[in-house]
């Protein structure tokens, strides 16, 4: 754990401080792990130990920075294989004393070098193993683990004195620290940089224990501990130079940073309210609410506190209208008072008051897929074949989505085609250029609607011969010519999004490629009705069989 500290307008006073501070605590750690191996009688397995633990120590004070320059997969290589032996050395030099111990503690030495194992992989961009949050909280934990026990068992083994031991109980609070320090950084609108300088002091504790375990293997009988008064005197001293600075680094809520930003990684994911745990849902609604996404400004400042935002959505919760809205967002300082708030971002903080009136918004996504899927069945349950007696080679029946808000209509097209998008793009000229309810332009045609409707029973149908023209019972009924290119031509289902047939669509193109007629029937009585036929045919000729006569 080391940053290079460099601020191009100088540092404040209390990062000054803190590097002071960080001076003599290095400076004291650096002591302690450069003291003098403790000579005695070391065999083989003992030797080799002390000096990889040595090598490791030369490495994050020195080593790391020569190996930096080499390609990333050789210091991940070189870390792999040098804590495998020392793992493996704990294993047989440390006296356990228990066998359950040793084999616990092989089990987290294990787990940690796959997790090494795996970063290795990651840098030679070759298969990984298994990731995801928990794997990586799991590799955390195992970590740990390992540390606690290895401690554990110098404490069993009877060779390393109490101030060793106490360095690696101060490792792992450091490791345990990691976790929450990280969060905290992100929170800090003032002594971020005063944090990282202590942090990184701290993080030496490791290296002293390491140090330290190498210089006392040799001995039978732990040294003798100094007196109580001065372990308290040592205590105190560091406790001060250490927690005082990150003390004053931390700011009250009034002035604490952000706890969720519109770019947290926790953000972008908008899960559904129903998804989420009630102790969740107050951070889902300040990623809302501090969201910059589609480059608009957020609900409010950033230099509002969490509890600050939570307490005006509570407030936006129990208006009346609009106006009162706007009034709590220009007290809060938005930046757009008049857009107000919306429900679906209130529902987080008071799905009582939502709920309500707008109960979908209470769903889960599995719920509100389910209600979606039964709405379209039963909008499709409703639509009937205008045709029924004629049977199709393909056909199919289904009720069409359009845009609430307007839509051109509805596509019947070759999606194979390379030229699509612009058949598509001329085909909506045609439409509005002609007037007409129907613009085609070679595998593309855009069929209109004559009323505003958000949607529309669709019958689509394909024919090897020219089907009888019935125009009885019809508002418009117009043919026109249509290209395949690749073999295909349907019309674009509903899917994942909010526009498109509610079921399945066929293939109509039953010839294969070539050229084809399409026939639209069209009649509103009550809600708008189409039936689509398509059928093999050269003829390039449009035909209006009927004509809808505006304001019948």
């Amino acid at each position: 754990m080391a940053w290079d500290f460099f601020s191009p307008g100088g540092f404040d006073t209390l990062t000054v401080v803190a590097l002071l501070s960080a001076a003599v605590v290095k400076a004291a750690l650096l002591w302690l792990i450069l003291r003098t191996p403790m000579r005695g009688p070391l065999d083989s397995r003992a030797k080799a130990l002390r000096r990889l633990l040595y090598l490791e120590v030369a490495y994050t004070l020195v080593l790391r920075y020569p190996i930096g320059l080499l390609p990333r997969p050789v210091d991940a290589a070189f870390q792999l294989a040098l804590w495998t032996a020392i793992y493996v050395l704990y294993l047989l030099v440390f006296r356990w004393r228990s066998r359950v111990l040793r084999a616990t503690a092989g089990a987290m030495f294990a787990i940690g070098l796959a997790g090494m194992a795996d970063g290795l992989l990651d840098e030679l961009d070759l298969a990984e193993f298994a990731s995801g949050y928990v794997v990586v909280m799991g590799l955390m934990v195992a970590g740990v683990a390992a540390t606690v026990l290895t401690v554990v068992g110098q404490w069993r083994d009877g060779r390393w004195s109490r101030g060793t031991l106490a360095a690696g109980w101060l490792s792992v609070g450091v490791y345990v620290l990691v976790i929450p320090l990280d969060a905290l950084f992100e929170r800090l609108s003032v002594g971020y940089l005063a944090m990282l300088v202590m942090v990184d002091a701290v993080g030496l504790v490791g290296t002293v224990w390491l140090a330290a375990t190498a210089r006392e293997l040799p001995t039978e009988d732990r040294p003798a501990d100094p007196p109580p008064a001065r372990r308290r005197a040592v205590r105190v001293a560091v406790a001060a130079v250490i927690v005082v600075p990150v003390i004053a680094a931390i700011q009250p809520e009034q002035t604490a940073h952000l706890t969720y930003t519109g770019w947290s990684m926790d953000c972008y994911d908008r899960v559904s309210f129903g998804d989420l745990k009630p102790g969740e849902r107050d951070a889902a609604f300040l990623c809302r609410a501090r969201s910059r996404e589609g480059g608009v400004p957020p609900m409010f400042p950033d230099s509002l506190s969490d509890q600050a935002i939570l307490g005006y959505g509570r407030a936006l919760c129990r208006t009346k209208d609009r106006e009162e809205q706007e009034a709590i967002l220009k007290r809060a300082g938005s930046a757009r008072p008049a857009w107000g708030a919306d429900q679906w971002d209130l529902v987080y903080v008071c799905p009582e008051i939502v709920g309500a009136t707008r109960p979908e918004l209470l769903r889960s996504a599995e719920e509100t897929e389910a209600a979606n899927d039964a709405y379209v069945a039963e909008q499709n349950a409703r639509c009937r074949d205008p045709w029924p007696r004629r049977k199709g080679v393909v056909q199919a029946t289904a009720n069409y989505f359009l845009f609430a808000d307007g839509d051109h209509g509805y596509l019947v097209h070759d999606p194979g085609d390379e030229a699509a998008d612009e058949a598509v793009e001329r085909a909506i000229d045609k439409l509005y250029d002609d007037k007409a309810l129907l613009g085609v332009s070679g595998s593309a045609a855009l069929v209109g609607h004559l009323e505003d409707v958000s949607d529309l029973c669709l019958t689509v149908k394909a024919f090897r011969t020219a089907p009888p023209r019935r125009t009885a019972g019809w508002d418009q009924v117009t043919e026109v010519p249509i290209v395949s290119r690749s073999g295909r031509l349907t019309v674009p289902e509903m899917g994942e999004g909010e526009v498109g047939a509610g079921a399945p669509m066929p293939n109509l193109a039953i010839a294969g490629k070539g050229r084809y007629r399409l026939r639209v029937y069209v009649r509103a009585d009550g809600g708008e009705e189409h039936l689509v036929v398509v059928f093999p045919g050269s003829s390039r000729k449009r035909i209006e069989l009927k004509h809808w006569a505006v304001g019948r």
